[in-house]
């Protein structure tokens, strides 16, 4: 086996360009442990009133609403404005579309 047999360089990346950049942005909104508890509460819940989290983590309610407000730009949340409430609940096709991202492709052994 030749070097040039086993080194042939990728032609094309498992993810585009788009793709990879709109990810990116997903993760870098999980970074914070904060936001990923937030997000966890509210799948947990389903639907939850923006109010409702108030006092469910350990942030003023100004740090709260600057959180959702980039788990939702993230594109991880939806949300609803139903008077002066806002609800919001996961979007499950990007937190899908991470696990997809993640999973391991099978590999058979030599």
């Amino acid at each position: 086996m030749s070097l040039m047999d086993c080194c042939l360089p990728m032609m094309e990346d498992p993810l585009g360009e788009a793709d990879a950049a709109r990810l990116a942005d997903r993760f870098r909104a999980l970074s914070d442990p904060t936001r990923v508890r937030l997000l966890s509460l509210i799948a947990d819940r389903g639907e939850v009133c923006a109010c409702e989290l108030v006092g469910s983590v350990s942030v003023s309610q100004p740090t709260l609403s600057h959180h959702l407000k980039s788990l939702f730009e993230s594109g991880l949340l939806d949300r609803e404005r139903r008077g002066r409430w806002v609800y919001y609940r996961v979007r499950d096709s990007a937190v899908l579309e991470m696990h997809e991202a993640l999973a391991l492709p099978s590999r058979t052994t030599v």
